[in-house]
């Protein structure tokens, strides 16, 4: 099946309904105009940059962060006020369920029907040996990097296959397909993310539900503060029996090298990663990439992401998976 879109794996398995087409409200300069979005972790980084974006690009923004009040909060509702943008802040701590509901149910309220983009973005970095990682920081870590991005998943779903129509976007990472030494568990998680987003991409194609992945390099954003903070706690509780075999390791965990966000003179921008979604979420349905990687000059990932696609290709081909396949990967 050349060029199959998920509009046309619909109407080739028999389903009831036709994929519902994209808003057709979009104004010149506005190209998201008409649809609504979700984000996690909007208080810094990719989020709060994305939130703005998105919101001046047309869209209905709903920015979820945890422990409101807060100044990034306030921050974002002066903009949204001054800029007379369609953005509101809601409460979400991606590691509670209850949280994860109550904010989707409220979005879709005020939204009046399901949310069309969903961008899980909310995540940690905890760095050192793997040894070093007791199973409190492997819990939070997969607790907010994986299973966050599944209940996020969980609860926007039943809406978007009403509908027929939304898309997922789950922010992983460079490292979500190559491995660094010393960065803990997060390749783990972001490998996870990468896996659990090729499933929902291909069990949901017969929905008119596109999933894409982003795959960010290093960017400048308060991503490396908190790994600092996270860190050295983690270091703080260490026991020497697991430290000793790693001193020189041991002693970069929590060093302060975090920054917060912010590009200097020839650092990527992080901006760069908000508009790369931007740009998928105003793309037709089924026409979306299952991957993007996004930096400037660094993505060792390619390669591999072409190989991972002829190998599922060639394994789900002949199957009767094979038109989730072709129509998620070709």
């Amino acid at each position: 099946m050349p060029n199959l879109s998920r509009r046309h794996l619909l109407a080739a398995s028999g389903a009831a309904a036709a994929a519902v087409a994209a808003p057709a409200c979009a104004q010149e300069g506005k190209p998201l105009a008409g649809k609504t979005f979700l984000i996690t972790g909007a208080s810094s980084g990719f989020g709060n940059l994305g939130a703005l974006l998105y919101a001046r690009q047309g869209a209905k923004v709903f920015a979820t962060m945890r422990n409101l009040p807060r100044p990034e909060a306030a921050e974002l509702e002066r903009i949204a006020r001054a800029e007379k943008l369609d953005l509101q802040v809601l409460e979400l701590d991606v590691l509670s369920d209850a949280q994860v509901q109550a904010a989707v149910a409220e979005a879709e309220k005020r939204s009046g029907g399901p949310i069309d983009v969903l961008v899980n973005n909310a995540g940690i970095v905890i760095s050192g040996p793997v040894e070093v990682q007791d199973l409190e920081a492997t819990r939070l870590a997969f607790d907010t990097n994986v299973y966050g991005y599944h209940r996020l998943a969980r609860a926007v779903l039943p809406g978007m296959r009403q509908r027929r129509a939304g898309l997922i976007v789950n922010v992983s990472s460079q490292v979500g397909r190559v491995i660094l030494p010393s960065m803990g568990l997060y390749s783990a998680t972001k490998f996870a993310v990468e896996s659990m987003s090729e499933q929902l991409a291909y069990e949901l194609a017969p929905h008119g539900i596109d999933v894409v992945i982003i795959q960010p390099g290093g960017y400048p954003t308060k991503v490396g503060a908190n790994r600092d903070r996270y860190t050295g706690a983690l270091r703080a509780r260490a026991e020497a029996r697991h430290t000793d075999g790693y001193p020189e390791q041991v002693a970069r965990m929590g060093g302060g090298a975090g920054r917060g966000q912010g590009a200097g003179p020839g650092e990527p921008d992080p901006i760069d990663v908000p508009q790369a979604i931007a740009e998928l979420a105003a793309m037709p349905a089924g026409q979306r990439p299952l991957r993007r990687p996004v930096h400037p000059s660094s993505r060792p990932q390619e390669p591999i992401n072409k190989v991972s696609a002829e190998t599922q290709l060639t394994l789900l081909g002949g199957t009767p998976y094979g038109p989730w396949a072709r129509a998620v990967l070709t």
